[in-house]
């Protein structure tokens, strides 16, 4: 926690301490329970800024703390733009941050993965289809040859095929 989040902390507590009315005891466990957690120092609970948590920090009912004058005060800090949350609350959000970055990028990746996968298989299709006319042309070649040289006409081939030398 920064130094300004403290003295925003600070501040907003005292002047709470200052108002017509006394702090109670409920009002100190929960001012305790807060600065303990902003500094990332929970003794009950796993860190995280709630009002479960600090009402569980500072051993009092969410009544209570909803009726105390501190509920507003831990609203007005943490509602404080330059307010630095602890490390560990820091580094939940960049951790909650990152993981919804991956899913969206698996969520591309996926797309892109599909996408792939249909052009190779029309890619697939095209060389099965052109594959299979080349067999039939090259068939109807040897008929239509053969009928030639059964009825005694000399063949001289424009190209010879690959792999062949001319005759």
């Amino acid at each position: 926690m920064n130094d300004e989040t403290r003295l925003r902390i600070r501040h907003t507590f005292d002047r709470l301490s200052t108002s017509d009315r006394a702090p109670t005891d409920i009002d100190r466990a929960l001012t305790e329970a807060f600065e303990r957690l902003m500094h990332g120092l929970p003794e009950l609970t796993d860190g995280k800024i709630t009002v479960v948590n600090l009402c569980t920090e500072a051993g009092v009912s969410r009544a209570s703390y909803y009726r105390s004058p501190v509920a507003q005060a831990v609203k007005e800090i943490l509602e404080a733009p330059q307010t630095r949350r602890p490390e560990p609350e820091e580094l939940r959000a960049e951790v909650s941050r990152l993981r919804k970055a991956e899913r969206e990028l698996r969520r591309e990746n996926a797309s892109e993965v599909r996408e792939l996968k249909d052009t190779v298989a029309t890619y697939a299709n095209q060389i099965q289809l052109l594959a299979l006319r080349n067999a039939d042309l090259e068939a109807q070649n040897a008929r239509l040859a053969e009928q030639l040289r059964q009825a005694g006409a000399t063949i001289t081939p424009l190209h010879p095929p690959s792999g062949q030398s001319a005759e």
